[in-house]
């Protein structure tokens, strides 16, 4: 026999089903009836009412109940893909498809738990997985669970509950002013001279510099002209963008050594070019392959790895000669916001933290100014 339950106060029933459950039921607003279910008659009032309280505010989840995996891939290919970047929306399916989707597809998204997310960072730490992915994964989620959250299909975002692992900041890798010296030497004749050189004097990214077209050079004004950048994409191949941000859009005054270097380097390349012939890509490309097309950032990897080594030099990363150019603007005294214009960053925080592995010769500065004011007290 159905056990029926008290009504409580207002609107909906409790009631006992067969299989000894309990069923909370109600009509929305929207004239719509919707279920909660409990293992006591007690559990199920309260999920009713908080139900309700929910109808009321407008934050019940009406949606279709999708699985997280039927929501993760609506939310990427319909609302994701259309307005990211190529690169970034495989980096979102990478991270559903291989992380996410496996531990979580599988749960209803409006009985998704924080508990499930914890789980699943908890599983990627033991794995091996480093910080970074687990934060990525985390962002993601958060993301995707907002937007089924303004489409009514959750009542809450659980992400918000839940803390994954936090980034601890390393260290990076510079190059001082001699040792800057001693890779440019190393780079000449090389295959990566003209790349090293400009990313030792304007602090550009990679994929800036492997866009940059002769078109963006005036080499009478010494005006270099940021306007894209490149990347390579699994299945997609090399993919130009505009850059991310507004301030990513710069012009960089260049020295006239490294605008000498850039008008022998024309040269070269149009002797490379004759010698290719008809298999020359024209691209129009500053820094480029034997046959005019993109240079392979493995390539680029490798060599700049043989570089290192041959000048003495300590392992690091090509995004490191970036840090590397703020960092000597630094010990040259250059204010801040000129070094945010030249990098591009959005925000000066950014720029100011870069600040933070270099502040030993500013702190020098600061006590030499001060033994200069004061010593006439000593």
């Amino acid at each position: 026999m159905k056990k029926k339950g008290r009504r409580g106060h207002g609107e909906g029933t409790v009631t006992q089903r067969k299989d000894g459950r309990w069923q909370g039921a109600f009509y929305s607003e929207d004239g719509k009836r919707h279920f909660v279910y409990g293992s006591t008659q007690q559990e199920t009032l309260v999920k009713l009412r908080k139900a309700q309280r929910e109808d009321e505010q407008g934050t019940l989840a009406t949606g279709p109940n999708l699985k997280v995996d039927a929501y993760l891939q609506q939310w990427l290919e319909e609302v994701q893909k259309p307005t990211v970047r190529i690169s970034t929306y495989v980096k979102y399916k990478k991270l559903i498809n291989t992380y996410i989707v496996p531990a979580l597809g599988g749960y209803q998204l409006q009985k998704l738990m924080p508990q499930h997310i914890q789980a699943l960072y908890t599983k990627m730490g033991k794995k091996g997985l480093s910080v970074k992915t687990i934060q990525n994964v985390h962002g993601l989620l958060h993301n995707a669970l907002d937007n089924a959250l303004r489409w009514n299909m959750v009542s809450r975002n659980v992400t918000s509950v839940v803390k994954p692992p936090r980034i601890r900041k390393k260290e990076k890798q510079v190059v001082n002013l001699e040792q800057a010296r001693v890779l440019m030497l190393a780079a000449r004749g090389e295959r990566l001279e003209m790349f090293i050189a400009l990313a030792l004097t304007t602090g550009m990214r990679r994929g800036e510099l492997l866009a940059l077209r002769w078109s963006d050079v005036d080499l009478d004004s010494r005006v270099l002209h940021v306007r894209r950048t490149v990347d390579f994409i699994a299945r997609y191949g090399y993919v130009e963008n505009e850059p991310k941000t507004e301030r990513s859009r710069r012009d960089i005054l260049l020295p006239l050594f490294v605008i000498n270097m850039l008008k022998a380097h024309r040269v070269s390349q149009r002797e490379q070019r004759l010698k290719v012939g008809k298999k020359w890509v024209d691209l129009n490309l500053v820094i480029c392959g034997l046959e005019g097309n993109y240079l392979n950032p493995r390539y680029i990897l490798k060599m700049f790895s043989k570089l290192l080594q041959s000048a003495g030099l300590p392992h690091m990363r090509i995004h490191d000669l970036r840090h590397s150019v703020l960092s000597l603007l630094v010990g040259m005294q250059i204010d801040p916001l000129s070094v945010q214009e030249l990098a591009g960053h959005e925000d000066i925080t950014t720029t100011l933290g870069i600040y933070g592995h270099v502040n030993y010769a500013m702190l020098q500065l600061i006590a030499d100014k001060f033994d200069e004011v004061f010593k006439q007290d000593s």
